[in-house]
């Protein structure tokens, strides 16, 4: 049931407005004036506020700053009975979900109110939504090699500079790239990443930059290319080491000019992105092998970011099973697993050829396959399908 709190210093306006929203199955609280309305609401939890604007003691609309102080997301809906545009304009500014005059039309009302829950509803998933985005990029661990690199993040992130992160398949580069742009000023702005190597090399032009129609056999229609898509915010080129000669001497110009070219025309387009690019290759051997070229090497690792493999840093294990474990139950809808010692100095021997991303699907295998404590027998058995499966 939702509840509303109405500020209002006439008594007939507040039992009238108490007696049609609980008609309506709200429940409602009551405030003659601007100060208990701003105690009550510090105090309860509130879904939706109604607050007159012209009231003895204290104004409607300081009313509305020091609620918006205290939270943000609760819709406060204004009403007076001495309305005008301006009025209305001026609570709108400052924060306020709509603005009603009195005397009020009940239905309008109550849509309002309507309007207004569902829009708070949507907040709350939002953040929900975003927590879990947050949770699922995370970078965990508290060795000397994972706080260099988060030190590096929080130095790098607020800063325009491109960077480069290198590091072996499934230790975490694209975690890396995540975080500079959620720190940094563009994390409003769209994260856009292309995984270079899993585009084949006649389209990651198009796929990067776009194109027009008919510019190739099967170009139907005009295509916005990454690069567009990420406008002020981000675009992280995954896997870069295997990007055409051709595209890396597009990449190249737009990194020095700000600008692109869709495939099949003539015309420059201006793009406003912050480039991050991470490959898990020798960037200098490509250099020497003439597959990768030096000066977009130069453009591209302002900053250099290297990502240490799990091996180099056995002692996160312990925190990386409990995030695991709390993440993976969590998708499934189950309680955590208990992970006994023994269990986690097993994981610790283990050499994990693919990093965190297999040392996850591990965990995952022994969430499923095991009751519910994972033991060091349990890693032992099902760590490896090979020998793990035969001997269930």
């Amino acid at each position: 049931m939702a509840r509303i709190l109405v500020v209002d210093d006439e008594k007939s306006i507040r039992n009238t407005l108490k007696d049609v929203l609980e008609y309506e199955k709200y429940e409602v609280d009551l405030a003659e004036e601007g100060a208990t309305g701003i105690r009550m609401f510090s105090q309860e939890t509130y879904d939706v506020v109604l607050c007159d604007i012209k009231m003895a003691k204290m104004d409607g609309i300081e009313v509305l700053q020091k609620i918006q102080e205290i939270s943000s997301d609760v819709p406060v809906i204004m009403i007076s009975g001495h309305g005008n545009i301006d009025t209305a304009v001026d609570s709108i500014k400052k924060g306020a979900f709509d603005f009603l005059e009195k005397p009020l039309d009940l239905n309008r009302l109550l849509i309002t109110i309507r309007n207004a829950l569902e829009r708070g509803s949507l907040i709350s998933q939002t953040k929900v939504l975003k927590k879990q985005v947050s949770k699922r990029f995370e970078i965990v661990g508290g060795s000397p090699a994972i706080r260099a690199v988060k030190e590096m993040i929080d130095r790098v992130a607020p800063t325009e500079a491109r960077v480069l992160i290198t590091g072996a398949n499934g230790t975490g580069k694209e975690l890396v790239a995540h975080q500079i742009h959620e720190k940094s000023s563009r994390a409003r702005g769209p994260f856009v990443e292309v995984n270079c190597a899993a585009i084949p090399s006649e389209l990651i032009e198009s796929e990067l930059f776009g194109h027009e129609k008919g510019s190739f056999t099967s170009a139907i229609k005009q295509r916005i290319g990454k690069f567009e898509q990420a406008g002020g915010g981000t675009i992280f080129l995954d896997e870069v080491g295997d990007m055409s000669l051709a595209a890396q001497a597009k990449v190249l110009r737009a990194l020095q000019e700000n600008k692109i070219t869709r495939v099949g025309s003539d015309k420059d387009i201006h793009v406003d992105v912050r480039v991050i690019a991470a490959t898990n290759k020798n960037i200098r051997d490509e250099i020497e092998h003439n597959t990768f070229r030096e000066d977009l090497y130069h453009r591209l690792s302002v900053i250099l970011i290297h990502v240490p493999s799990l091996n180099e840093r056995s002692e996160d294990i312990p925190l990386l099973a409990e995030h695991f474990n709390t993440l993976i139950c969590g998708e499934y809808g189950m309680s955590p697993k208990k992970i006994t010692p023994d269990a986690i100095s097993e994981l610790q021997k283990i050499t994990w050829t693919g990093n965190v991303r297999e040392f996850r699907n591990v965990l995952e295998r022994l969430i499923i396959l095991c009751q519910e404590a994972i033991t060091g027998r349990d890693v032992i058995a099902y760590a490896h399908p090979v020998s793990g499966f035969g001997e269930i």
